[in-house]
């Protein structure tokens, strides 16, 4: 199984813009352009081979013929023949709406799907650009819904400034939002599970005001103050440097100047790069891929060893 690249699924957004384009080289056909999904097997959205002998191919089909060679068997043990994993470039050109996610529970009983608990890396952020993510202070929630009756939801959130490089988790149950001038790559559980609960009254192109899910998210949302999600982490170069380790995912940096071997025999799961900054081969003994700024690459769970080689890039690894 050599390093695959599969096509991007583009999406076009409300708040979407055209850095997908402009910063990453996505062919985006619209100005409105917020995601590009890298590696999805969400039902009407599943990933194909762009590189190699398996071009053409989906990536459900690959995991249906070679679960534990794919994936790897522990991981396999887990999840099945779902892929656990969903990761995007997201741009966005206008504020996306106010959100959160359910956790697993809830989104097993109300959805049959997984929760999404999710990371963000900044890649670029214009000056001043901002997230929201969770509330300034412990809310109630008769608190909660006066201020979505009274339209002052925005004055009980949190916000930070941005720039590349920061790095954000977001458990389940917080209340978020990415704002304008904020490119970013998202690593997510599978699911495509959001409670939208306030949208700034904006219309969309038919002039109808999007769904809200305010009672859905009700039960869903987290209403203490927490700072538990700016993820502080070590920039040693040509070094593995590890971001987040969580019950979903596991995600390392790399910032390379040289090349880099790794022993992975031991890993037994398959293995996510997106290349957030220049560009580098990856190898293993299968073959090897070239991966620009904004490309992601997947690497089968039957290797021993991965070559990262590179005179200057910054990756996201991510593996389970």
């Amino acid at each position: 199984m050599y390093p695959l690249k599969f096509q991007p699924i583009l999406k076009e957004r409300l708040w979407g813009g055209t850095k997908l384009k402009g910063v990453l080289g996505k062919p985006i056909a619209s100005d409105i352009t917020g995601e590009s999904w890298e590696l999805s097997t969400v039902k009407g959205d599943v990933s194909i081979v762009a590189n190699g002998a398996l071009a053409g191919t989906s990536l459900q089909d690959l995991i249906d013929q070679n679960a534990e060679q794919l994936l790897g068997k522990s991981v396999v043990a887990r999840f099945g023949a779902d892929f656990p994993i969903l990761v995007k470039f997201i741009d966005a050109n206008q504020d996306l709406s106010i959100q959160l996610h359910p956790n697993d529970v809830l989104a097993k009983k109300r959805h049959d799907s997984f929760g999404k608990t999710e990371m963000w890396y900044i890649m670029d952020a214009d000056p001043g650009a901002k997230l929201i993510v969770g509330f300034n202070k412990n809310v109630t929630k008769e608190e909660y819904a006066k201020s979505l009756g009274n339209d002052t939801l925005l004055d009980l959130l949190n916000y930070e400034q941005v720039g590349e490089g920061d790095t954000f988790f977001i458990n389940t149950g917080k209340i978020h939002a990415i704002g304008a001038g904020v490119l970013l790559a998202e690593i997510q559980q599978t699911s495509d599970i959001t409670y939208r609960v306030f949208d700034f009254n904006r219309r969309d192109k038919n002039g109808n005001l999007r769904e809200l899910h305010t009672d859905l998210a009700l039960d869903a949302i987290d209403f203490s103050k927490k700072d538990d999600f700016k993820v502080i982490y070590t920039h040693e170069r040509n070094a593995t440097n590890n971001m987040v380790t969580c019950p979903y995912f596991k995600t390392n940096f790399f910032d390379l100047s040289e090349d880099l071997n790794q022993d992975v025999a031991e890993r037994d799961s398959f293995t996510i790069y997106m290349c957030v900054g220049g560009e580098a081969t990856i190898e293993n003994e299968f073959g090897s891929v070239r991966l620009m700024k904004g490309e992601t690459t997947l690497i089968g769970a039957n290797c021993t060893t991965i070559a990262l080689k590179s005179s200057g890039a910054k990756l996201l690894e991510v593996t389970i």
